[in-house]
């Protein structure tokens, strides 16, 4: 069943075996202190290697970007170490994986930093809560990135690419979604600036520009690759003009010929996340001609329709996969999907409950049998 979604597809230069992709799915599994991958997240991403691509769940790229709880980083050589069984895992499986590169910006809360404020394009505050060792805590005013230090950020970002290398891994994404740093520079709710990395979208894109450089500096056009959220306000960041603003990021991507873009587009009905605002892919797609990725509430069915319509190149599912770590054989075959109920429950738990638990369609069979 769903053929279309079952042939391979060149995204860059990694060949996806099927045109089903996980989505990033932040966890919360790491050891700590130190955010270093482990044993278990081998596991986690080995049951899950039959994804024509797995994009990693979002991966700090320094002390100063990494915001939440026993989420993974990739600045040190211990968890370049860590992540190393993780990619031969997959690769071993037979699958493909990216490593997504992410700076939350204003959403670190201080008790990350020692006390200091965290950093943003602009001097502003986050609405909401932090999740923290502590609890949930207010969100603290950012400071304005210095351009001197967005120099040191981009920096941040090549050497988190190089670990991402060394780690084994098929190459990177930039987080530039989800109201994070990089979506903090782009849209105009949270960038302020009045100097050439704000005001226009395209220079509110500019930031955006440097660090895909730089990563493409150290893997090559082919191999890098963005997530990007174009429609309606995610964690307090918003834009007034998504079209212009997501258009602008398009020709970025266009210009330097990334491997691939992926988009969280939430509709009216979204079960995580909604929004009146258009979803922004005809526009991303008429200026960006690379493959382009759709990820937010799909279905097998609507899945296949909008690949068949060539709407799209792929799906980027990401719930459905923490329950069914054989989501696409269940999809190939018709099968039904394991629940998602009362998942939410699990996801940032520390142990192996509702993370390496969840059964294959071959495990149920024999325990049917049994």
């Amino acid at each position: 069943m769903h053929d279309v979604l079952f042939t391979p597809i060149d995204l860059g230069a990694i060949r996806a075996k099927n045109r089903i992709l996980m989505a990033p799915l932040t966890r919360g599994r790491s050891t700590q202190p130190g955010s270093v991958p482990n044993e278990m997240m081998v596991e986690y991403y080995r049951q899950r290697a039959g994804a024509g691509l797995i994009i990693s769940e979002a991966t700090g790229i320094s002390v100063e970007g990494l915001g939440w709880p026993a989420a993974p980083g990739i600045w040190s050589d211990e968890q370049v170490e860590g992540w190393k069984p993780i990619t031969d895992a997959v690769h071993e499986a037979g699958g493909k994986i990216v490593l997504q590169l992410w700076h939350m910006g204003r959403l670190v809360h201080p008790d990350f930093l020692g006390g200091n404020p965290p950093v943003s394009a602009s001097a502003t505050c986050a609405p909401g809560h932090a999740h923290t060792a502590k609890g949930r805590q207010d969100y603290q005013p950012a400071r304005e990135l210095p351009k001197e230090e967005i120099a040191r950020v981009v920096a941040d970002y090549r050497k988190a690419g190089e670990n991402a290398k060394a780690a084994g891994f098929d190459g990177v994404q930039l987080h530039g979604a989800n109201g994070y740093l990089v979506d903090q520079f782009l849209r105009d709710s949270t960038n302020l600036r009045t100097d050439e990395y704000g005001g226009s979208p395209e220079n509110r894109t500019r930031f955006l520009r440097e660090v895909l450089t730089a990563l493409i500096e150290v893997w090559g056009a082919d191999r890098v690759s963005v997530r990007l959220s174009p429609n309606g306000e995610t964690q307090g960041c918003d834009d007034s003009n998504p079209a212009a603003t997501f258009g602008a990021a398009a020709q970025v991507c266009q210009d330097l010929g990334l491997g691939f873009v992926e988009l969280r587009q939430p509709g009216p009905d979204g079960t995580f996340g909604q929004t009146e605002v258009p979803k922004q892919d005809g526009v991303i797609r008429s200026i960006y001609k690379g493959p382009l990725v759709l990820n937010s509430d799909y279905t097998a069915a609507s899945a296949e329709a909008d690949v068949a319509s060539g709407r799209c190149e792929a799906i980027a599912f990401g719930r459905p996969y923490i329950s069914n770590p054989d989501l696409a054989e269940r999809i190939r075959v018709g099968a039904e999907w394991a629940p998602n109920v009362n998942v939410p429950a699990s996801w940032y738990l520390p142990g192996p409950a509702g993370y390496i638990d969840y059964p294959t369609m071959e495990q149920e069979s024999a325990q049917a049998a049994e």
